[in-house]
C-alpha cells in the first residue's frame, strides 16, 4: 500500500519526530539506556513487521514480548502508549495548520465550512430573509455524555492541551534560535510530566469526577470559541447590506446529560443532580464574572471624551464604585455594578447566603443581567464606539445568551421499566388491588390517560416507598426545583430510555406530574417528553407509538405549551448490537421517514436526537456526511446528537479543533435544509435493494453473534471484556445484569472489546454475506444498481464510507492471536474462520461497489494516518495478549499478577489511543 506523505506532510513528520525525540530522551533519562533500547528494538521489530509480514520478524517480537518481565512491560506499554497520544496531538496540529494553508491561499471554500455551506444557500436562491428565519427556527445542539469509552484522565488531558499549545505557537511564530530552544526545553518539561504522571485511575470515577472533567472542555474550548462561531457566522453574513447588524438568536448550544442521567446509573441521585447544576451554574457565573472585570479594565472611555447614554449613566450612578478617580469613567463604573450583582448571583446559586446580603442584588434572571449589557452596547454604538461594542463585550453578551446562568441544558433520562415499576407501587398505594403490572397496554394506556387529566398527586409524604420510588420522586421534585431557579432551559428534556409502548410515554409524564413539571390543569409541562427507540423492533414500532402519543388530545395539549415540537432520541449502539450494522443503519434511515411521516399528518414539528457513539459500530464517523445523508424532512435546521466518551476530548479538547468541529456541525444542518437538499426522494429500487441487503446482513450477523453455540465463550475469551470492565473509566457498570450474555452487555464494552482485538466486528460483520447473495440473485445488474447507489444516494455513500475507514483498521493477523486465547480450539478455528471469510468478503464488495484498489483510496491522508501508527499500535496487542495469557494462567506470584494487571489495563488504554476510538 502506498503511504508516501506528499511535501505538505512533511511538517506533521517533522511534529512527530521531534515529540517522538523528546519521548525518546525522556525514557533514556528516567528508566535508562537499557530500557530505551528495550523499547527501540521492539519498534524496529514492529516496523519490519509491518512492512514485510515476515514470519521470522513476527516470531523474533513476539520472543521479545514473552521475555518482558513485568516491570519492563509496564514501560514499554507506556512508552507506546505515550508515542500514540502525542502522533495523535501531531495530526491534529496538522489539520490546523492545514485548515489555515487553505484560508491563507484564499482557495474554494471546503466543503463543511460555514462559507461552503451559505454559498449554497446562495446557489438555493436564499436571501437574508430567508436565513433569519432559518436561524430563528434552527437548533444546533451537540450533547456531551459520560459512557465508559473515555480512556485519559483529565491530568492527562492538561498535559496534552499544553503541548497542543506549543505545536500551534511554533506553527504561527518565527522564533530566534534561543526562542526555539526555550519552547523545546518547555515540551520536554510537559513530555516528562506525561511520564511521570499516572495513567490509570486508581478508582472507578464517581459522576462528580465525569462532570468535572466535561466542564474543563467549557474551560478550554466552548466558553470562548461559541462566541466566536456566532460573531464569525453574523459577520459573513452582515457582508450582505440586507442583514446589517443583526445578531442571531442562540440557535447553537452545548447539552449535557452528565448527572442527569440515571439509566444504569445508580449513582445518579437528586444530590447528584442538584450538585451538577450548582457545578454548571459556577463554571458560567466565575466565567462572566471574569469576563466582566476584564471588561472593565478594557473600557476606560471618559465622558470628557465620549458620551454615554442615560441608561449607562442610571448604571453608573447605581454603581459601588463613587470613587472620585472613576467619576468619568461611566462605562467602568456601570461594569463594577454589573461585576457586583453577578457575584452575588454566584453566591446566591451557590447557596451560600440564606438571605440577600447588603449592596447590589443578584440578577434574577440571564436576561436581566443581558438588558445591562445591552445597555452598554446601543450606548457604544450610539457614541463612535462600534469597533468596542464588538469587542469583549460581543463576547460576553454572546455568552450570557447561549450559556446562561446555567451553562449546559441538562437532560434527565430515566429505563421505561423503573417509570413502570414506580408508577406500579404509586398506584397499588393509593387504590389497592390495582395490579397495574398485571394490565394490558390498552388497559395501561386508559388508566394513565386518566390519571394524567388529575392535578392531585399520587405520591404522599406520609406513605412509605420502596428505595427506588424515593429516589425517582426525589429526582423528579429537585428537577422542579432547579427549574424554578434557573429556567426551564436549564432541565429541558425528559428522555425515556427503551420506550416499546405507549405507556412507557405516558408513565415518565405521571412521573413529571408528581414533580410538578407537568400540570394538567394549566395543560402545560416545562420539559420536552423524548422516546429513546434503541433495538430494531423498537425502530420499526416507533412510528406507531408516536402516532399513537400524538392522537391523545391531553397529549397535544401539553405538546403545543412546548411550540409544538416533539422530538424523538435514535439509539445507534443498541440496534447495532442487536441486528448488525447495516441493518442498523438502514432501520434507523426507515424509522426516520416513518416519523416524518406521523408528525406532517399530525402538523407538528419533528426534531431528531441522534445518539451516536464515536466508533462507526455505535453509528460514529464524519458529522458531515452523517448529517448530509439524512433523509428527506429529517434535520429541518434542527438537530441534536451525542458526543460521548472520547469524542468529547477528541474533538473539543483543543479550542481550534473544537471550533472546527462546531463549525461542522452548523454547516451541515444548514445545507442538510436547504430546499432539494435531499434530492427528489428515495429511489424505490435503491430501498428494494437495501431490504434485500439488511434482511441477509441481519441473518448473517445474528446467526453468528446469537445463533453460535459457544460464542459467548469465543467472545469472552478472545477479546479482553473481562479485564475492560475492570478499567475505571466510566461511573456505569459494563453490563446491566450480573451475566456474560452478550444481551445484557452494555453497547458500549461490546464495541469497545472488538476494537482492541483489532477484529471491529460491528462496524462490517454481515455486509459481504449481504452483497454476494444480492449479487448471486441479481447477477450484473444488481452490482450495477449497487454502483448506482453509491453513486446517487449520499445515505448508502456515507455507509460505504464509514465501513471503510473501519476495515482499514481492521488486522486479521493480530486478531489470530488474540484468538488462541479460546481454549476450546474447535470453537476458536470455527469461529475465526468465519470471521476471516466475511472479512474479506466484506473487503471485496466494498471494493467492487466503490471501484477502489485499495481501502480508503479517496482518503489518502486517512489511510497514511492509519498505516503510520499501526507499528506502534502492533507492539500493545502483541503484549496485551500476552499479558492476558499469563494472568489468566493464573501462575504468577501476587506481585507479578498486580503488575501484570496494571499492564493489561495500560494496554487497553493505549490501544484505544492509537485507534484514535475506544468504543
Amino acid at each position: 500500500m502506498d503511504v508516501t506523505p506528499s511535501d505538505k506532510d512533511l511538517p506533521l513528520k517533522e511534529d512527530i519526530r521531534t515529540l517522538g525525540r523528546l519521548l525518546g530522551d525522556t525514557v533514556r533519562e528516567q528508566e535508562g539506556e537499557e530500557v530505551f533500547q528495550l523499547i527501540e528494538r521492539i519498534r524496529q521489530s514492529s516496523v519490519r513487521f509491518r512492512r514485510t509480514r515476515e514470519s521470522g520478524t513476527d516470531d523474533e517480537l513476539k520472543a521479545i514480548l514473552k521475555r518482558l518481565s513485568p516491570s519492563h512491560a509496564i514501560l514499554v506499554v507506556r512508552a507506546f502508549s505515550y508515542f500514540s497520544q502525542l502522533a495523535n496531538l501531531a495530526e491534529d496540529q496538522h489539520h490546523t495548520r492545514r485548515s489555515r494553508a487553505h484560508h491563507m491561499e484564499d482557495a474554494a471554500p471546503r466543503p463543511s465550512s460555514l462559507d461552503h455551506a451559505l454559498d449554497r444557500a446562495a446557489e438555493a436562491g436564499l436571501v437574508a430573509a430567508d436565513l433569519r428565519a432559518f436561524f430563528s427556527g434552527a437548533l444546533v445542539r451537540p450533547v456531551l455524555t459520560a459512557h465508559p469509552t473515555e480512556v485519559h484522565r483529565k491530568s492527562i488531558l492538561n498535559a496534552h492541551l499544553g503541548i497542543a499549545r506549543l505545536l500551534d505557537e511554533r506553527d504561527r511564530h518565527a522564533q530566534t534560535p534561543r526562542e526555539a530552544a526555550l519552547q523545546d526545553e518547555h515540551l520536554q518539561r510537559l513530555v516528562l510530566l506525561l511520564w511521570q504522571t499516572r495513567m490509570l485511575r486508581p478508582q472507578r470515577p464517581a459522576v462528580a469526577d465525569e462532570v468535572s472533567s466535561a466542564l474543563s472542555t467549557f474551560d478550554h474550548t466552548f466558553l470562548r470559541e461559541v462566541p466566536a462561531l456566532y460573531a464569525d457566522l453574523e459577520d459573513r453574513l452582515g457582508e450582505d447590506p440586507a442583514w446589517g447588524d443583526t445578531e442571531l438568536p442562540p440557535f447553537l448550544q452545548i447539552g449535557s446529560w452528565i448527572g442527569g442521567d440515571r439509566d444504569g446509573n445508580p449513582f445518579v441521585t437528586a444530590e447528584v443532580l442538584q450538585q451538577t447544576l450548582r457545578t454548571q451554574s459556577r463554571v458560567i457565573l466565575e466565567h462572566l464574572q471574569r469576563e466582566t472585570r476584564t471588561l472593565a479594565e478594557e473600557l476606560s472611555l471618559s465622558l470628557q471624551v465620549s458620551g454615554a447614554s442615560q441608561e449607562v449613566l442610571e448604571l453608573a450612578e447605581r454603581s459601588p464604585d463613587q470613587t472620585l478617580r472613576h467619576a468619568d469613567e461611566a462605562y467602568r463604573r456601570a461594569l463594577s455594578l454589573i461585576f457586583d450583582r453577578l457575584s452575588a448571583t454566584h453566591r446566591k446559586e451557590a447557596a451560600v447566603e440564606a438571605a440577600p446580603a447588603p449592596g447590589p442584588q443578584p440578577y434574577d434572571s440571564p436576561a436581566q443581567l443581558k438588558a445591562d449589557l445591552d445597555a452598554l452596547d446601543r450606548s457604544l454604538r450610539t457614541h463612535g464606539g462600534r469597533r468596542l461594542a464588538r469587542g469583549r463585550l460581543r463576547e460576553l453578551r454572546r455568552a450570557v445568551s447561549v450559556f446562561g446562568f446555567h451553562l449546559a441544558p441538562l437532560d434527565l433520562r430515566q429505563s421505561s421499566d423503573v417509570h413502570e415499576r414506580v408508577v406500579a407501587e404509586l398506584l397499588e398505594a393509593v387504590r389497592p388491588g390495582a395490579r397495574y403490572l398485571g394490565l394490558g397496554e390498552a388497559e395501561r394506556v386508559a388508566l394513565l390517560a386518566s390519571e394524567l387529566e388529575s392535578p392531585r398527586p399520587l405520591a404522599s409524604p406520609y406513605l412509605a416507598y420502596s428505595a427506588e420510588t424515593r429516589s425517582e420522586l426525589d429526582v423528579f421534585l429537585a428537577a422542579a426545583g432547579a427549574q424554578r431557579r434557573l429556567g426551564p432551559e436549564a432541565l429541558p428534556s425528559c428522555i425515556v430510555s427503551h420506550t416499546e409502548s405507549l405507556s412507557d410515554l405516558l408513565e415518565a409524564a405521571v412521573m413529571l406530574r408528581e414533580g410538578g413539571i407537568l400540570r394538567p390543569a394549566e395543560g402545560c409541562v416545562d420539559i420536552n417528553l423524548i422516546p429513546l427507540f434503541e433495538t430494531i423492533e423498537d425502530l420499526q414500532r416507533c412510528g406507531g407509538i408516536l402516532d399513537s402519543l400524538l392522537a391523545l388530545p391531553l397529549y397535544r395539549r401539553l405538546l403545543d405549551s412546548r411550540g409544538g415540537v416533539q422530538e424523538v432520541m435514535l439509539g445507534y449502539s443498541d440496534s447495532n448490537k442487536d441486528g448488525g450494522f447495516l441493518t442498523s443503519r438502514w432501520e434507523l434511515y426507515k424509522a426516520e421517514l416513518r416519523l416524518v411521516e406521523v408528525a406532517e399528518r399530525h402538523g407538528i414539528r419533528l426534531r431528531l436526537f441522534h445518539g451516536r457513539g464515536g466508533s462507526v459500530g455505535r453509528g460514529g464517523g464524519p458529522s458531515y456526511e452523517a448529517i448530509l445523508a439524512q433523509p428527506a424532512g429529517a434535520v429541518q435546521g434542527q438537530i441534536r446528537l451525542t458526543e460521548q466518551g472520547e469524542v468529547i476530548a477528541a474533538k473539543y479538547g483543543h479550542p481550534a479543533v473544537g471550533r472546527r468541529n462546531l463549525e461542522v456541525l452548523v454547516a451541515a444542518t444548514l445545507e442538510a435544509s436547504l430546499p432539494g437538499a435531499d434530492g427528489s426522494g428515495l429511489d424505490p429500487r435503491f430501498a428494494q435493494a437495501m431490504d434485500e441487503l439488511s434482511d441477509e446482513a441481519c441473518r448473517a450477523y445474528r446467526e453468528l453473534v446469537y445463533g453460535t453455540e459457544g460464542f459467548e465463550q469465543f467472545f469472552w475469551e478472545s477479546t479482553p471484556i473481562a479485564e475492560i470492565a475492570r478499567l475505571n473509566i466510566g461511573s456505569r457498570p459494563a453490563s446491566r445484569k450480573a451475566s456474560r450474555a452478550i444481551t445484557d452487555l452494555r453497547a458500549i464494552p461490546w464495541v469497545f472489546s472488538w476494537s482492541q482485538c483489532r477484529v471491529m466486528l460491528p462496524g462490517w460483520y454481515g455486509f459481504g454475506a449481504a452483497v454476494s447473495a444480492f449479487e448471486q440473485k441479481h447477477g450484473e445488474r444488481g452490482l450495477t444498481l449497487l454502483r448506482e447507489m453509491q453513486v446517487r444516494w449520499p445515505t448508502f455513500r456515507s455507509l460505504l464510507s464509514s465501513m471503510d475507514m473501519v476495515l482499514a483498521k481492521v488486522d486479521l493477523g493480530i486478531a489470530s492471536r488474540y484468538t488462541a486465547l479460546v481454549e476450546d480450539a474447535s470453537l476458536r478455528h470455527e469461529i475465526f474462520g468465519r470471521l476471516q471469510k466475511e472479512c474479506e468478503a466484506s473487503i471485496r464488495a466494498l471494493k467492487s461497489i466503490t471501484g477502489q484498489d485499495q481501502l480508503l483510496e479517496d482518503n489518502p491522508a486517512l489511510r497514511r494516518s492509519i498505516q503510520h501508527r499501526f507499528p506502534y499500535i502492533d507492539p500493545l496487542n502483541h503484549l496485551q495478549v500476552e499479558l492476558l495469557r499469563r494472568y489468566r494462567a493464573g501462575d504468577q506470584a501476587r506481585d507479578s499478577d498486580d503488575l501484570t494487571v496494571r499492564s493489561i489495563l495500560l494496554t487497553i488504554n493505549g490501544i484505544a489511543a492509537g485507534l484514535r476510538n475506544s468504543g
